[in-house]
């Protein structure tokens, strides 16, 4: 079981007053101290760009900024630590993009398989464009982990198909890994449905919302976890890195670990 460390950062948004390179410089900061604090990996994600935008309406700018932090994020890192990334919202394409550009090692992708309604309306299938677009590439080291009835969502038109279903969907439509989430940013999902779809499905399963130091112990079966909000100030996702949380989170998990 890997731990990932989602790594948010701004780009454009309407909240933002500073510089790329203020980004840049505040990015590397906490690589670096999620590097002492002993995580299995990284991922970059423009999580504060408020109200997040559609692909189809999202300038260029947000693609250069990432492809220079993420590049920078890169170069404080050791070569063996695998690095990802995700842009929202739904921008797939423009993740495997950077992480092109920039040697990464994974994405992130929503909306991989069927349809659902988000915060920023309607996402359909991708997987089949998304896979072509990355053969083109010619990028195909690196890894497409794709949310399963993701958070923040609306999944009505899907409530036939229960999250199982979906994981074997998005396994046959060759994702590299599944991610199973609460229902928002924080929340848990149910252990016992982790358990449930790693045993439907042969790829990768990790959690990817809600895991702390509390509950740590009932997600050891997933073969990785996204950790965002608890490693912050008071467990709120837009607070600054607080050491002691993430330290206390890592000795519980090397503790597990070793049992």
């Amino acid at each position: 079981m890997k731990i990932i460390l989602l790594l948010l950062t701004w780009v454009r948004s309407p909240r933002y007053e500073g510089s790329v390179d203020a980004l840049v410089d505040s990015a590397c900061r906490e690589a670096e101290i999620y590097l002492n604090a002993g995580l299995d990996s990284v991922m970059l994600e423009n999580m504060h760009d408020v109200p997040y935008v559609q692909p189809r309406n999202q300038g260029p700018e947000v693609v250069a900024a990432l492809t220079k932090i993420a590049s920078a994020v890169k170069s404080v890192l050791p070569q063996n630590l695998p690095v990802g990334i995700q842009v929202l919202a739904g921008a797939n394409k423009e993740a495997l993009a950077v992480g092109y550009a920039c040697g990464l090692d994974f994405t992130r992708a929503e909306g991989f398989v069927f349809s659902h309604i988000g915060d920023e309306g309607t996402f359909d299938a991708c997987a089949g464009e998304l896979l072509r677009y990355r053969r083109n590439l010619g990028a195909q080291d690196i890894l497409v982990l794709t949310d399963i009835k993701k958070k923040h969502s609306s999944h009505a038109i899907t409530a036939d198909l229960d999250v199982n279903e979906v994981a074997k969907a998005a396994e046959f439509f060759l994702s590299d890994g599944v991610i199973i989430t609460g229902t928002a940013t924080g929340d848990p999902p149910n252990a016992q449905q982790v358990k449930d779809v790693k045993k439907s499905v042969s790829i990768p399963v990790l959690v990817g919302s809600g895991v702390t130091t509390e509950n740590v112990g009932d997600f050891m079966t997933a073969d990785a976890l996204i950790v965002g909000s608890h490693f912050k100030s008071e467990g709120l996702w837009s607070n600054s890195i607080c050491k002691e949380r993430t330290m206390r989170f890592m000795e519980k998990v090397n503790n597990l670990r070793s049992r």
